[in-house]
């Protein structure tokens, strides 16, 4: 690369390209462990960015920067680490492979302009990585494969790549083939080993043509020129140019997904993966661009991959620098970022998430090119390239930077919903603040995280994806300097009366020369479940003066929100207005009020309370042999099986009512369940009685 190195062995400063086509936008998927950080790492160092390839074991992996990652030693978050190969900046898009973190992953899939899957060859394909697959395809986004770990023991690139084909379709093939320590390309029908690249021999040839065949048949069935295949099953030699191209082509519509044999430990197919990813995989020229609108939500016009177009860019990720703050990692769709210029945030669609909808104009300082946390300063950005901003103060993941002239908003990417609650307290004072403080950065940058403030369990509840979602956000506020601790999350529940009751409120006082004065009884009675409260005048006589029904009402009303013997708000009766007394002259809206609280909580001890608790539906997804497992754990969380529906890929959702305390930890059980190959949804339904039995548990 020609590229000057720090004593760290990264490059001082970045490298910014002019022309949208000499950009390539790879997003690394796979499972967790398939070595994708690896992989990233030996090329690299492969490249020239690095004079040496770190570790994930050590923790000196570019990518795998962030403290919990270390730890954990898995990749916890996105991370970009761009190279030069043959003229093309190829922006590698490194992305966590647990389940947790899969927010991370569609911010990935969002950034890039394809997706290399890199499975194990010692591993299979999971659950997980099929379901990622077919959702790449439901987008068109281009696929490719990587199988890696060809040094690992239990290693087989044939059983790996029969695994691939049975998962993932006909059209996944090989473009080389391990051959001991080197590659049989079967395009080029050469060999590499290392640096040389010689003729493979007779046999070599031999031994490949049934594969080399059934790749130049898929790769020309692609071809835009129809007579290509015809003539190529005629006998006629492609020129490998044209198969190149057309590969290119197969690869950028998602219709044909290439194979590559890599070992990051031995350098293996290093060379020859660089060269398929400038070569044979799409710029952004050829990107679908989001839908764009004003912000107001009226259309705009449609927009390409211009340097010279209007601009258009989106934060795919937020995050925190202890140096410089708050640090936003950009992909520009349209146009191009320039320092020192102003520019147009938009957020809007995750106020439920805790971004609020906010337009605002904010001045760029500087752009900087990424490389892991590295900040290399770059003198521009245009469009299908990606960059960093920092100090931009409003923006948060999955806003919208624009020119302040044309202000537009960007279609949002699908943002999976959290579904553990963990409750968080601050052990000081001092600790409330930082939590405070942190908390929305954290939110700010990540929109699988959602806040709740429970003001019914006075707790606050960090919705995560996982444990170690969970984890790693408890690591961020610790290192934001908030010492905080964990508690049993607490669900809301309701009370209810199971009797009729009759209540008799009485408020009469004398101080100071002014009275007051309010006398009222009611009738008490269950409604059925979901009626919500009403409140009935069945006042005759002028009993109660009709300016004070409705303080009575009022008086109620306020009770029945604060509860009655253990505080929880009560519902679905219905509350009657018999009778009352009134004074000319201390009579008040106040003292009805008080009398009509009084006479609720009279009738209360009088009544038998019920504890209502809160009960969800739930659509659970799973492979099918799985529906056993699931259905009798259901069964054990006091669940009711409402149906099942089965499709055609093997998977079964089961729709079903669960008590919401039941599901508190369902996100981890689940998963345990599976294997990680469930998901379920879950939405509030009502409130059901809860059984006696249970009450001692809420206390």
């Amino acid at each position: 690369m020609g590229s000057k190195h720090s004593e760290h062995g990264q490059p001082e400063s970045g490298v910014a390209v002019s022309d949208p086509a000499k950009v390539r936008n790879i997003v690394l998927v796979g499972p967790s462990g398939s070595g994708k950080t690896t992989l990233t790492e030996a090329l690299l160092a492969a490249s020239g960015v690095l004079s040496r390839a770190g570790s994930v074991t050590e923790g000196t992996t570019v990518c795998d920067h962030d403290p919990a990652a270390v730890r954990q030693q898995r990749s916890v978050g996105l991370s970009v680490a761009p190279l030069l190969h043959d003229g093309v900046k190829v922006n590698l898009i490194d992305t966590p492979g647990y389940a947790d973190f899969v927010g991370e992953l569609r911010a990935g899939l969002r950034a890039a302009d394809a997706a290399l899957f890199v499975v194990s060859a010692a591993e299979g394909v999971d659950a997980a990585t099929t379901a990622l697959w077919a959702e790449c395809a439901a987008v068109g986004m281009p696929r490719a494969l990587v199988i890696a770990r060809l040094d690992h023991a239990r290693a087989d690139f044939a059983a790996e790549l029969a695994a691939c084909q049975a998962a993932f379709g006909a059209n996944v093939l090989p473009v080389y083939l391990p051959a001991g320590d080197g590659l049989l390309g079967l395009i080029t029908q050469r060999r590499i080993t290392g640096q040389r690249v010689e003729p493979a021999s007779p046999d070599e040839v031999d031994s490949m043509a049934a594969a080399r065949a059934e790749l130049l048949e898929g790769i020309i069935a692609e071809s835009e020129d129809e007579t290509l295949l015809e003539r190529y099953l005629a006998g006629e030699e492609v020129d490998p140019a044209t198969i190149i191209a057309d590969l290119e082509t197969a690869v950028a519509r998602g219709a044909f997904h290439p194979v590559f044999p890599v070992c990051a430990g031995t350098g293996l197919g290093l060379s020859a993966l660089l060269d398929a990813l400038t070569r044979a995989f799409p710029s952004p020229l050829e990107h679908p661009l989001p839908a764009v609108t004003d912000p107001a939500g009226r259309a705009h016009a449609a927009l390409s991959a211009d340097p010279d177009g209007p601009l258009v860019a989106e934060v795919v990720r937020t995050a925190v620098d202890s140096y410089v703050g708050r640090v936003s990692l950009v992909r520009v769709f349209s146009g191009t970022l320039r320092p020192e210029r102003a520019v147009h945030v938009s957020g809007h669609g995750l106020a439920d998430r805790g971004h609020e909808d906010h337009d605002t104009d904010e001045r760029v300082a500087h752009i900087y090119s990424p490389l892991g946390a590295a900040l290399r300063e770059v003198p521009y950005c245009v469009a299908g390239d990606l960059c960093a901003l920092t100090k931009v103060g409003s923006a948060e993941t999955g806003d919208t930077v624009s020119a302040p002239e044309d202000p537009v908003l960007m279609a949002p990417w699908a943002m999976p919903e959290p579904l553990l609650p963990v409750a968080v307290t601050a052990k000081t004072r001092t600790d409330e603040e930082a939590l405070a403080r942190n908390l929305s950065r954290l939110v700010a940058g990540d929109p699988t995280l959602r806040l709740e403030r429970n003001a019914e369990t006075h707790q606050l509840v960090l919705w995560c994806m996982g444990e170690a979602h969970a984890d790693v956000v408890l690591d961020r506020l610790r290192a934001g300097g908030a010492e905080v601790a964990t508690e049993q999350v607490r669900v809301s529940l309701r009370e209810t009366f199971a009797t009729r009751a009759r209540g008799h409120g009485r408020h009469v006082k004398q101080s100071g020369g002014h009275g007051q004065y309010a006398v009222c009884d009611i009738e008490v009675e269950p409604l059925p479940t979901g009626s919500g409260v009403e409140f009935v005048d069945r006042v005759v006589g002028g009993a109660v003066p009709h300016q004070f029904i409705g303080s009575v009402e009022k008086g109620v009303r306020a009770q029945l929100e604060r509860g009655l013997h253990d505080g929880h708000p009560v519902v679905d009766i219905r509350v009657t207005l018999t009778d009352g007394k009134a004074h000319s002259v201390d009579s008040s809206d106040a003292a009805f009020q008080t009398a009509g609280s009084l006479a609720l909580r009279d009738a209360a001890e009088k009544a038998r309370i019920s504890l209502l608790e809160p009960v969800d539906e739930v659509h659970i997804t799973i492979p099918d042999d799985h529906l056993g497992t699931v259905l009798g754990d259901l069964s054990a969380r006091r669940g009711r099986v409402l149906g099942t529906t089965t499709d055609d890929s093997g998977r079964t959702t089961v729709q079903a009512e669960v008590p919401a305390a039941a599901l508190v930890r369902y996100a981890i059980d689940l998963r345990s369940l599976t294997s990680g190959a469930g998901t379920f949804t879950r939405a509030f339904s009502r409130f059901d009685p809860l059984p006696t039995a249970l009450a001692g548990q809420y206390a």
